[in-house]
């Protein structure tokens, strides 16, 4: 069994599907997703429902991200949270127009089925943003952090190179996983359309929203397979610029 890790979508439907093409993904594959599945792109609803239908063919996992709670929240009892309708949420409400409220109820349910993280029988932890506590997720107090840190990706950026796990001044954040898969801070940020490792932490966010590529990679061999950039998929429509 081969085991993929897929960062965030945005609304961008036909990126995903050309990326799971290219993936040449069987029933024996799992699939990893770390959230944020809506906003940006304008079939957020659609890409919703394709999850939904590829759940019932395929192993998956699906991490919830801040425009997944968001977009649960809208649809849960028409809350409109101002952030959220400028980056994406418009774009995510009109994705529904054509869609009955028995279709949108069951994407609400859908919504409230997403895990917060997921930690794999070997020690890796696949979360959509980060974690603040020194002792692990488990013991993170606040947990809106799961959504919404960047100080992780932050901190092991700033990190020597050479440091190892043994040195004392290695963060204790990053002690108690073997890998760490995040999205949330798109790697374009850096000049990057590919993932990016720092430390022990891989970002899978290849700025899917904006003007990069939805990607995914094997987490056993780090194979990584990629979307054509998402403008040139929607080249009517403008993402999140």
């Amino acid at each position: 069994m081969r085991t993929f890790v897929v960062g965030d979508i945005h609304g961008g439907l036909k990126a995903l599907i050309q990326l799971l093409n290219t993936m040449e993904i069987t029933e024996e594959d799992q699939l990893i997703f770390l959230g944020d599945y809506v906003d940006g792109w304008s079939e957020s609803a659609q890409v919703i429902q394709f999850l939904m239908e590829l759940e019932n063919k395929f192993s998956c996992i699906f991490i919830k991200g801040n425009h997944d709670i968001w977009c649960e929240n809208w649809l849960e009892d028409g809350t409109v949270n101002p952030s959220w309708y400028i980056h994406g949420g418009k774009a995510t409400m009109e994705s529904y127009a054509d869609f009955s409220k028995e279709a949108k109820h069951e994407h609400l349910k859908f919504f409230k089925t997403m895990k917060s993280y997921y930690l794999d029988a070997d020690n890796r932890l696949f979360i959509h943003a980060g974690f603040t506590s020194m002792h692990g997720v488990e013991k993170e107090v606040n947990t809106g952090t799961f959504f919404y840190d960047r100080t992780l990706w932050e901190m092991a950026l700033a990190l020597d190179e050479n440091i190892k796990k043994d040195n004392p001044n290695y963060p204790n954040r990053l002690k108690h996983y073997n890998e760490i898969y995040i999205g949330h801070t798109p790697t374009i940020r850096y000049d990057s359309e590919m993932p990016m490792q720092a430390a022990t932490i891989w970002n899978m966010d290849t700025g899917a929203a904006f003007t990069g590529r939805l990607s995914a990679m094997n987490i056993d061999t780090k194979a990584v397979y990629q979307s054509d950039p998402l403008p040139r998929l929607y080249p009517k429509e403008k993402g999140r610029n």
